[in-house]
């Protein structure tokens, strides 16, 4: 490291120390602008740990309680808010979703089971017609235009990740059951009792903590999908069409353009802008890693969580177009994308670097969050991170 290396703030138990390292070495390296990380052994919080800066000019310092958009980490939050519909008995996962969401039977679906949105089965990671600009900040249009949408391929048949889509499946079915948008129930029912700094759609009073994304820099290893960002929708078909509306149907779909806008923060978009810190996250896998509960508050049984980790789809993947694991709304470790050596952890990916995830066998409860990807889909100074963990338990 240079003598000027970014400092590292926030508390690291000692037998942790490397991490306070390893997360200076990044910033050093310039791999990243700010970034948070922690991590939880157990129900002890044993890294809390942030540095750099949250703009681009570097002059407004990260602190302890900065957010950031977090991409497809919100989409596992998103997946417990089901989960407790389940575990209370107000949603079955093998009823058909049309059951809830009458609309949703057009086009051959009345038949599809709630399962199927949790584990990418559902053929729906995009809209075929093309929607107009703002749309994704219109629940009712995105909600409209994917009980209208035919499957791409048969449902069940296959897995393909729903990049931005799955939000609006699930949300939509959870406010048909609740009365409340998926954002309001989060808050109500998970995050404002338990204390957990994650937000799906707020309000100004919150903009000041709030770490502006940052683009991230041209390369290989910038977020998945980024090869299917320039072109004309309309000259595509079949998959192709649904590779690329997957992220731009919508043309603003995945946030580009708009993810700093007040209208974005205020939106939900629960695949996609999510908005928390890394302490927020590993208290939520910690309590799903352990007795469910998160100071009073119960999040998931164990029993709940046990048959959300169950392996439910393993391969090939119609959209991303390499191997994906999943289970009830849950990433899971695999061979290519390792979260740690456990063999059972669960958690979610967010573009360019973010992640949470839980391994309920070490008890570890892991979470990072950065506001320029420059991780990568391979997470590899993340990795990095995640191995140091496990070298100090």
């Amino acid at each position: 490291m240079s003598s000027e290396s970014p400092e590292v703030h926030g508390r690291c138990e000692p037998a942790f120390e490397s991490l306070r390292d390893a997360l200076a070495e990044i910033m050093d390296a310039g791999s990243e602008v700010g970034a948070a990380l922690a991590v939880q052994v157990g129900k002890q919080p044993v890294v809390d740990l942030w540095a750099g800066h949250t703009d681009s000019a570097r002059t407004q310092p990260w602190n302890e309680h900065t957010i950031v958009n977090l991409f497809s980490v919100g989409k596992a939050v998103t997946a417990v808010c089901a989960l407790r519909l389940v575990e209370g008995g107000a949603l079955d996962l093998d009823s058909p979703v049309s059951r809830y969401w009458p609309e949703f039977a057009q086009a051959g679906k009345k038949h599809l089971p709630v399962r199927y949105l949790l584990t990418h089965q559902a053929a729906l990671p995009a809209v075929f017609p093309a929607l107009p600009l703002g749309a994704e900040l219109q629940w009712e249009a995105m909600t409209e235009a994917l009980a209208a949408q035919e499957p791409w391929w048969e449902p069940g048949a296959g897995h393909g990740y729903h990049v931005n889509t799955y939000g609006f499946l699930i949300g939509e079915v959870v406010r048909r059951i609740t009365g409340k948008s998926l954002g309001t129930y989060l808050r109500d029912e998970i995050t404002r009792p338990a204390g957990i700094d994650f937000f799906i759609g707020f309000g100004p009073e919150l903009d000041a903590r709030c770490a502006p994304v940052i683009p991230p820099r041209p390369g290989p290893d910038t977020e998945e999908g980024r090869q299917l960002l320039d072109g004309d929708l309309a000259t595509l078909t079949g998959f192709q069409r649904m590779r690329a509306g997957a992220y731009r149907n919508p043309p603003n779909l995945s946030g580009q353009g708009i993810i700093n806008t007040r209208e974005w923060r205020a939106a939900e978009v629960p695949s996609t802008n999510g908005h928390g810190n890394a302490r927020a996250v590993a208290r939520l896998y910690a309590a799903l890693a352990g007795d469910g509960e998160l100071d009073g508050v119960h999040i998931l049984s164990p029993t709940t969580v046990e048959m959300a980790i169950a392996e439910q789809v393993y391969g090939e993947d119609q959209v991303l177009q390499r191997p994906t694991r999943f289970g009830l709304g849950f990433q899971l470790t695999m061979p290519e994308r390792r979260l740690g050596p456990g063999p059972r952890s669960f958690g979610h990916f967010g573009a360019g670097g973010s992640l949470g995830f839980a391994d309920p066998d070490a008890h570890v409860a892991f979470a990072y969050a950065m506001n320029q990807g420059r991780a990568g889909w391979q997470h590899k100074h993340v990795r990095h991170l995640i191995d140091l963990v496990y070298e100090a338990l």
